[in-house]
């Protein structure tokens, strides 16, 4: 990777952030939801609240036959914001597990002074 002129760096995570972001998209999907019940529950409450002149029936012809798909569509909106957080949050805790263990790997282990562990052929 050391064409161009950056400094060699592909990808920089930081974790802290991904910890304060990974909420929002919960946050978001709860206010989603939120939104889409009230939006059911409110005109199927009301029968057909947007009346019957012809302003309403340019309404209910245009919103009806799309009404099952737009809830479907924001319910996988709900799905699809619930899945980012989760996957954020997996992700950050991965990365913090993955240096975790990089460190290790890297990490000074001391030799034993008696020479025990140096026992091969004399």
């Amino acid at each position: 990777m050391g064409e161009g002129k950056g400094d060699g760096t592909v990808l920089e995570i930081h974790t802290a952030d991904i910890k304060l972001t990974a909420p929002v998209f919960h946050t978001q999907a709860q206010n989603l939801s939120t939104a889409l019940t009230t939006l059911v529950t409110t005109l199927d409450g009301l029968g057909a609240p947007w009346g019957d002149d012809e302003q309403g029936k340019k309404f209910y012809d245009a919103y009806h036959p799309q009404q099952k798909a737009i809830e479907r569509a924001a319910g996988t909106l709900v799905l699809g914001l619930t899945s980012i957080h989760e996957a954020m949050a997996d992700m950050a805790d991965g990365h913090v597990d993955n240096d975790e263990l990089i460190a290790g790997m890297f990490t000074k282990v001391k030799a034993k002074i008696d020479g025990e562990h140096d026992k091969g052929a004399k």
